[in-house]
Formats: structure tokens, C-alpha cells, sequence
């Protein structure tokens, strides 16, 4: 962003609050780049004992991801969530728990992870190229994005198997 959305001057490193920050250079005009982190849902999506990995489009053949997405204007993140799921993989999910947030630095992103139990047919959204079903004994989890909830996911699912 090089110009002021307010008044279109120039956009100005300056010192808010102790941060550098893009404000507009303009003296009376009060707009500050904050930059803040976008939220975005990630579902761990169960669905015949199998967790469902989609491939987004442009994605190399190898990489798989759980369902993720950007909440919309009015939705609350288990709105988005659900939606997501539905959307991505065509399935109906019920949300069977919270697994985290998870700060994405990389892509300054807020990522509010859930487990949803789904049920339906998998039918693959205009936003993929593949899904496929994986045993969650065989997921290895990534280092970043999504990762750390898949890995926190398992972690308790492993606990939760040694109780009962």
C-alpha cells in the first residue's frame, strides 16, 4: 500500500505507540496501517474414522492441508468453520471441540483451529483439486500454518486413547 484509502496522500513510516508503522504523511489526517493478523479457521475434519487433507489449487501434488479459510463479515469463527467444510469438501460438520489459536507469522493470520466430526458425501469445491482420506495414526504434522493443531490434535487424541 503505497497511498492514504482516506485522503490518497503518501503512506509515511512513522512511530505510533512505539512501532513503526504506515501512516498517511497528510498532517490532519488521522490513518494508521496497522497490518493487523487476519483470522482464519482450520478444520480437522473426521469423517469414517479417517481425517479428510484437501489440495488447494496450485498446491504441489504432494502437499496436503486440512479445510481452512477466512471468516466472513457477520459470521462467528464456528459459522466459518462449518461453512468452510461444507464449501471445501461438501460435507455437513458438527463441531466436536476447540483445538486452539495459533499465531501464522508467515502469513500474519490468527488461525482458530476445531475438530469437526462430518457426515455426507465428499464432493471437492472449486477451491480444490483433491481430497483424501488419511488414518490420523498416519498424519504427520507440519511445521507451520496448520500444523501445530494437527500435531496438538493428535497429541490429546493419543492421551484420550491411553485413559480409556
Amino acid at each position: 500500500m503505497k497511498y492514504c484509502p482516506l485522503c490518497k496522500s503518501l503512506l509515511t513510516n512513522k512511530m505510533i505507540e512505539g512501532i513503526e508503522r504506515l501512516a498517511c504523511s497528510f498532517e490532519t489526517c488521522t490513518y494508521v496501517f496497522y497490518n493487523n493478523p487476519t483470522p482464519v479457521v482450520a478444520a480437522i475434519v473426521e469423517y469414517d474414522g479417517k481425517v479428510v487433507l484437501a489440495r488447494k489449487k496450485g498446491w504441489p501434488e504432494s502437499m496436503f492441508g486440512v479445510v481452512a479459510g477466512f471468516l466472513e463479515k457477520g459470521e462467528t469463527p464456528e459459522q466459518a468453520v462449518l461453512r468452510e467444510v461444507e464449501e471445501e469438501v461438501g460435507l455437513k460438520g458438527e463441531i466436536a471441540g476447540f483445538i486452539g489459536h495459533y499465531s501464522f507469522f508467515m502469513a500474519n493470520q490468527l488461525i482458530l483451529a476445531f475438530h469437526v466430526n462430518a457426515q455426507g458425501t465428499i464432493t471437492i469445491g472449486s477451491e480444490l483439486d483433491a481430497v483424501k482420506l488419511v488414518l490420523p495414526e498416519e498424519i504427520t504434522p507440519w511445521p507451520h500454518g496448520t500444523g501445530p493443531a494437527v500435531k496438538d490434535w493428535l497429541d490429546r487424541r493419543k492421551a484420550r486413547k491411553r485413559i480409556d
